[in-house]
């Protein structure tokens, strides 16, 4: 797969061009910033008065209400959650847009699921930062950036891939090393590591080892040291240079263990299980399911995320890290 960087992408690849933000949270601020500093002219589409409005003049960018906003610009950035997409399109975007305007998302899900289908005349553009919003500014203002993802779903001008890869540039994306990937390949798989081992599968890995600790009578803080704080330590390496350079920091008693109970936790039916969410999300039997709990009102979310929370582990690791003066301390310039 060839890694695009800053020189495959055309000089002036969107210069002239406006860009509105819709959604000035994580990702739509880290963005606005990015694109501003980058020389790009860039309206944040807020509500006046709103916390959106409030952090966008705090960061210098120029705002107007989102329908404005959106009037007037050559891309249109959602950057809103999921669930809101298709009301913003319907209402925002749609009946304002203009023509032969790019509309851009950083997830597909939108797209993929059917929950917004663009005019034929507009440009469908993906460009997914492969990190949160705050990593992508600070990456950015160190010069550096955050690898990004770039899709083209609907080129109705022939511009689109010129705007996707500006985009990307603009943000950092390409510094940080630019792959291209198609709408249903960055929403399938970014859904599946959410759920099987990112968030999912690394929160329950955690909890389980947690509780089984607790159980045989150990101590609930020497048993999240083991099982929560000192996993940071060990995602730290495997960021920085894989399975290869955990292996040259860890022990050779942590390396024999690993080897030889790894995989009697994460084994065949693991597995198994892996590949039936995968099938769940590829047939859109997810997408169908989260929809319906957004309409329903979210209760069966809600209670699971309270669960979640209520957990001994967080009342254990709250009270623990009040300790760690270093988690506290104050964001430096580059952050802010």
């Amino acid at each position: 797969m060839q890694i695009y960087t800053n020189d495959d992408i055309r000089p002036g690849a969107i210069a002239g061009q406006r860009i509105a933000i819709i959604g000035y949270g994580s990702q739509g601020r880290a963005h606005a910033r990015n694109l501003k500093d980058s020389g790009h002219d860039v309206v944040a589409g807020v509500r006046h008065g709103g916390k959106g409005w409030t952090n966008a003049i705090a960061d210098g960018v120029a705002t107007a209400e989102p329908a404005e906003a959106v009037k007037g610009a050559d891309i249109v950035a959602v950057l809103t959650p999921d669930m809101a997409q298709a009301e913003v399109y319907k209402t925002v975007i749609e009946p304002h847009a203009k023509k032969g305007a790019a509309i851009l998302f950083a997830h597909g899900f939108s797209i993929l699921y059917g929950r917004v289908a663009p005019r034929k005349d507009m440009d469908v553009i993906l460009v997914a930062p492969k990190g949160p919003g705050d990593l992508v500014r600070r990456e950015y203002a160190r010069g550096r950036g955050v690898p990004a993802l770039f899709a083209i779903e609907q080129d109705a001008t022939g511009k689109a891939r010129d705007r996707a890869m500006g985009y990307a540039r603009g943000i950092g994306g390409a510094t940080g090393g630019l792959l291209e990937t198609t709408f249903k390949e960055e929403t399938e798989t970014d859904l599946f590591g959410e759920q099987a081992v990112l968030c999912g599968g690394a929160k329950e890995l955690v909890m389980g080892g947690f509780t089984t600790l607790v159980e045989a009578g150990y101590q609930p803080e020497i048993a999240y040291f083991e099982c929560l704080h000192e996993l940071k330590l060990i995602v730290d390496l495997f960021y920085e240079g894989g399975v290869t350079k955990m292996n040259e920091f860890i022990s050779e008693t942590a390396k024999w263990g690993s080897v030889v109970s790894g995989p009697r936790v994460i084994n065949g039916e693991t597995r198994a299980r892996m590949r039936a969410i995968l099938a769940e999300i590829q047939s859109g039997q997810f997408a169908r399911e989260w929809i319906a709990e957004n309409e329903a009102g979210k209760g069966a979310y809600d209670a699971l995320v309270k669960a979640d929370a209520d957990h001994p582990i967080e009342v254990v690791g709250a009270a623990l890290r009040e300790r760690m003066a270093w988690l506290h301390a104050p964001k430096t310039a580059e952050a802010a």
